[in-house]
C-alpha cells in the first residue's frame, strides 16, 4: 500500500504512537525538576483557561499557537529562556493530550529533552501543587 493510501490515523493512535518516542513526566517529578532548575515549565492553555484555574508559579506561558517560535533556540522570536537544545522543556495543557503534540513538534526542532506532563494543569492541580491567580 503506497502512502498516498493508507489508512489515516486517529487522534487517539497518533497519541500513544507519540508518547512512546519519549517518557512524560508526572507533576510532583515536574515540580522538583522546576524548583532545582533541572527543567523549564511551559504553559500552552489559552487564557480563559489560566484565568479560570490558575497559573503555575514560575511557568513561561506560552500559547500553544507561539510555542516553536518562541521555544526554537535558534529563531528571531525565540523567549530569553531558550537558550539551547538541550534545555528540558515541560509542556503543560490543561489536561495531557495537546501537550503530548507540542514536545513532539519541539523534538522535530532538535529539543530532544522537551517533554509533557502528564495530566497536564489538571493532575497538578489534583496533586495540591502550588497555583496562584
Amino acid at each position: 500500500m503506497s502512502a498516498a493510501h493508507e489508512q489515516p490515523l486517529g487522534i487517539d493512535e497518533l497519541l500513544e504512537r507519540t508518547r512512546e518516542t519519549y517518557e512524560r513526566i508526572e507533576a510532583r517529578a515536574a515540580y522538583e525538576a522546576a524548583r532545582d532548575d533541572k527543567a523549564l515549565l511551559v504553559d500552552i492553555r489559552y487564557a480563559a483557561l489560566r484565568d479560570r484555574d490558575g497559573l503555575i508559579p514560575g511557568a513561561l506561558v506560552i500559547e500553544r499557537n507561539e510555542l516553536e517560535w518562541r521555544l526554537d533556540p535558534q529563531g528571531s522570536h525565540r523567549a530569553p529562556e531558550a537558550t539551547d537544545h538541550d534545555l528540558r522543556v515541560v509542556v503543560t495543557c490543561n489536561e495531557g493530550y495537546a501537550s503530548t503534540l507540542a514536545a513532539a513538534s519541539l523534538h522535530r526542532l532538535g529539543l530532544h529533552r522537551a517533554t509533557d506532563l502528564v495530566g497536564g494543569f489538571q493532575s497538578w492541580k489534583a496533586a495540591g501543587l502550588p497555583v496562584t491567580s
